[in-house]
């Protein structure tokens, strides 16, 4: 089998360099060729049709994200954004994978990273898996129109709980919980998965999706924009409501205690687990501890096995549904699988049927 052919772009001599000489260092990966703009790269992918691209989001002339869109729809390839943690970059990025990018990597420091060599190992790993990524499923837009709120004949405010009253029971006495765990593939799977969920949905929902810190909050904004249900950034110590779905920030493991007659979020900083924080199977291990409530578990796209042990834990705490997605709709077949080979799955649904299979389930 031959090496894995990537091009990188950057608009910085420096980067064109150092992004190189890291990747070089497994012997998987040859980088056959640079390019200093969106323009360029589009050429530059025509002409040497490279298995994975990395790019820069922000250049001159033609920036990444525009870059990324010509080369989805003139020459699909797993492309692999390297954006900054600024709000921007965030927002950016989770932008970049709506458009169709594989993955993203954050810059340690600004546009020109001197220590990039701290995600040396993230870049060469992401490199690695993009080869083999369901190529159809990432030009595939999500057909979500972003004014779904206003067209469903009713609003929700920014602060997301201004104007709850109007969609969200007032009780907090809750009976069923929904948890999902996604990675690589994730953010575009989201979006096709929690717009579909009705805004009187009377569960809670739970959310780990592996992002690195700065990120998580512009995916919770960009999924509550187009979905009936509130969604937002977990934060620590706030009572749990029905009808939010609450994404663990990155950086946090996201668990969930009780609290009275209700629920609490608590967020921790422990070790990651299995490389990850936050991690899916902290998230199934906690709610395991709270057998007065039932529990659908979902498992979407990713590369790994998160999500397996929490999910083990999980059958032996009481009333438990489980869902993963089907390999033929997973951009990364990984974590779904590693949950199927535990024979505790109860339904693998194809991507477009998720939201149907958990609603289903909350209705028995």
């Amino acid at each position: 089998m031959g090496k894995i052919r990537v091009l990188v772009v950057d608009d910085s001599a420096f980067m064109r360099k150092l992004i190189p000489d890291l990747l070089s260092e497994e012997e998987k990966i040859e980088v056959i060729g640079t390019a200093r703009n969106g323009q360029d790269a589009v050429k530059k992918v025509e002409l040497l049709n490279p298995d994975v691209i990395t790019m820069d989001v922000e250049m001159p002339i033609m920036n990444g994200l525009e870059a990324l869109k010509k080369i989805m729809k003139q020459f699909p390839k797993p492309v692999i954004m390297l954006s900054s943690t600024t709000k921007e970059g965030a927002q950016n990025a989770i932008l970049s994978l709506q458009d169709g990018a594989f993955d993203f990597i954050a810059k340690p420091s600004g546009a020109i990273s001197l220590d990039l060599y701290k995600v040396k190992e993230q870049l060469i790993k992401k490199v690695l898996l993009a080869k083999s990524a369901n190529i159809g499923k990432l030009q595939r837009n999500p057909n979500i129109k972003n004014s779904i709120n206003k067209e469903k004949g009713y609003s929700k405010i920014d602060s997301y709980f201004n104007n709850r009253q109007l969609y969200i029971p007032k009780s907090t006495s809750l009976k069923s919980i929904v948890c999902i765990g996604t990675s690589t593939g994730g953010p575009r799977a989201l979006q096709q998965v929690l717009p579909k969920l009705p805004a009187d949905i009377d569960v809670p929902i739970f959310i780990v999706q592996h992002m690195p810190s700065g990120f998580t909050e512009s995916l919770a904004n960009r999924l509550n924009s187009i979905s009936r249900i509130i969604v937002k950034e977990a934060r620590h110590g706030e009572e749990v409501k029905k009808g939010v779905a609450y994404i663990a920030p990155g950086g946090s493991h996201l668990k969930v205690q009780k609290s009275g007659d209700s629920l609490k979020v608590i967020l921790d900083k422990t070790d990651p687990r299995n490389g990850h924080r936050p991690s899916v199977d902290e998230l199934f291990e906690a709610l395991s501890e709270l057998p007065d409530y039932r529990k659908i578990a979902v498992i979407l796209t990713g590369m790994g096995s998160d999500g397996t042990e929490g999910l083990k834990k999980l059958k032996l705490s009481g009333a438990v549904n489980a869902i993963t997605e089907s390999e033929q709709s997973s951009i990364v077949f990984g974590m779904p699988k590693s949950a199927q080979k535990t024979n505790l799955v109860d339904k693998v649904e194809h991507l477009d049927n998720i939201a149907a299979s958990i609603m289903e389930f909350i209705r028995k």
